[in-house]
């Protein structure tokens, strides 16, 4: 028996596409009015060197649901910026070590608090049991779209 296009399962999909879309885009209304012109994608590359350096560019990039070559432009527009270097590793010439700047150091530290105000908003009007539940579900739907990997065995 499949769903039919009024029942909510029918539109699983598209709502989650427009509850990400709607806090990516409170996301940049938050940022901007902090004084931070950044785009989504440089928001979770910025945390991301924040909390764990040791990333590459391709694991960036995956973190940040961008193709690699996207990933190298928005690195280069920080890096432009003034938030982040790259640093060439001495024991791999083709590797590179991404760190942020002092100056991408105070932008995050200022931007995380624009990031729990939009979880703040998101989550109104939810208990802690609610919360708990709602992320319990996302995690297994997530799980179960997910394919196995070798690793899984």
């Amino acid at each position: 028996m499949s769903p039919s296009s009024h029942t909510p399962e029918a539109n699983m999909g598209l709502l989650f596409r427009q509850v990400r879309d709607a806090m990516w885009a409170d996301m940049a209304r938050e940022m901007a009015a902090a004084g931070h012109e950044l785009t989504y994608s440089q928001f979770v590359t910025i945390k991301r060197l924040a909390t764990d350096s040791s990333d590459g560019v391709t694991d960036l990039a995956r973190w940040a649901q961008v193709n690699p070559g996207a990933m190298t432009r928005l690195l280069d527009k920080l890096e432009t910026r003034g938030l982040l270097r790259r640093i060439a590793d001495p024991g791999d010439r083709r590797a590179l070590h991404i760190v942020l700047t002092d100056a991408g150091q105070a932008i995050w530290s200022d931007i995380q608090h624009c990031g729990e105000r939009v979880r703040a908003r998101a989550m109104q009007g939810l208990d802690d049991g609610e919360r708990e539940q709602l992320f319990r579900l996302l995690n297994q739907v997530l799980q179960n779209l997910t394919p196995p990997t070798a690793n899984d065995d």
